[in-house]
Order: C-alpha cells, then sequence, then structure tokens
C-alpha cells in the first residue's frame, strides 16, 4: 500500500475512503486517486474485495484513507489548511465542502460530509492578523471571530480601522 512518500497521512474512513478521495480529486487542484486497493481477505470492517485502502493527493500531500468501520470519530485536531488567493477561491472551496453535505463553522472551519475539518484561510487574513501594528492585527483578528466562511474585504476594513 506504498504511495511513494515516506510520510503519508492517513484518514479513517467508515466505508468511504474512494468516495471522499474522489471529491477532494475533483475539488481541489494538485490532487488526484493515485491508486484503490481492496482487501486480500475478510477483516472487522469489511470483506475480501471491498475496497480497504485508496492513496490519494490532496493538493500536493500524499493521504491513504482506510475502511477502518464505524466508531472512530475526526475531531478539532486535525485540519487541512488551504490557503486562498481571493474571495472567489474562499467561496468555491467552502462552498464544494459546505454544499456536498459538510457543515460551516466559526473563523474559517467547516468540516466534510466524511468529517474531515478544513481551514478556508485566505492569505489576506493571515496577513491581517500577522500586521506588524498590534492595533490593525487585534481588528482584523476581532473580525474573524464573528464569521463562519472568511469575507476578505470585512478582514481588511477592519484592519485599515
Amino acid at each position: 500500500m506504498a504511495t511513494g512518500s515516506k510520510n503519508t497521512v492517513c484518514l479513517w474512513y467508515d466505508g468511504c475512503a474512494e468516495q471522499a478521495a474522489r471529491f477532494y480529486a475533483e475539488t481541489f487542484p494538485n490532487a488526484s486517486v493515485d491508486a484503490v486497493y481492496r482487501a486480500p481477505a475478510d477483516y472487522p470492517a469489511g470483506k475480501a474485495g471491498d475496497v480497504l485502502t485508496v492513496a490519494f493527493t490532496v493538493m500536493g500531500i500524499p493521504c491513504l484513507g482506510l475502511n477502518g468501520g464505524p466508531g472512530v470519530e475526526h475531531n478539532w485536531a486535525f485540519s487541512f489548511q488551504v490557503a486562498t488567493l481571493d474571495q472567489d477561491e474562499t467561496d468555491r472551496y467552502w462552498q464544494a465542502i459546505v454544499s456536498n453535505g459538510g457543515e460551516e463553522s466559526e473563523c474559517g472551519w467547516c468540516r466534510d460530509k466524511w468529517g474531515i475539518f478544513w481551514q478556508i484561510t485566505p492569505v489576506a487574513l493571515t496577513n491581517a492578523i500577522t500586521d506588524s501594528d498590534p492595533a490593525a492585527a487585534r481588528r482584523a483578528f476581532e473580525a474573524m471571530m464573528t464569521m463562519k466562511k472568511i469575507d476578505i474585504a470585512t478582514i481588511e476594513a477592519a484592519r485599515r480601522g
């Protein structure tokens, strides 16, 4: 099940690793489904011949989706952070995840329908909250704290004061 990388992110799914990998490949740049591996024998979450793992790439990051079965929940401790260049790109990724059975959350975070968390983070936000002017950074940060999907124009207005 090698993916060609020494370090691979392994994500647990309940039988839908291939579906998730195909969605990511259709949604993000530099993303692909690289290989689908089937179980050589029965296992606790499936039968011989079922999709066991899926090697895929998300924005250049090698991943392995494991159909490990029910009972394992993803949480905020792991997320993909996607740096976006403008509002159109921010909106496109946010909408793709949320409208495909996902959920909005706070401060640019959302969760896809398989439970994986995503931070759709405009570069403008990162620049604003790391501004060398502490007052400008604080205003931008406080504006972000009121948002679900990040609105770049509002962040930039807050940064300017």
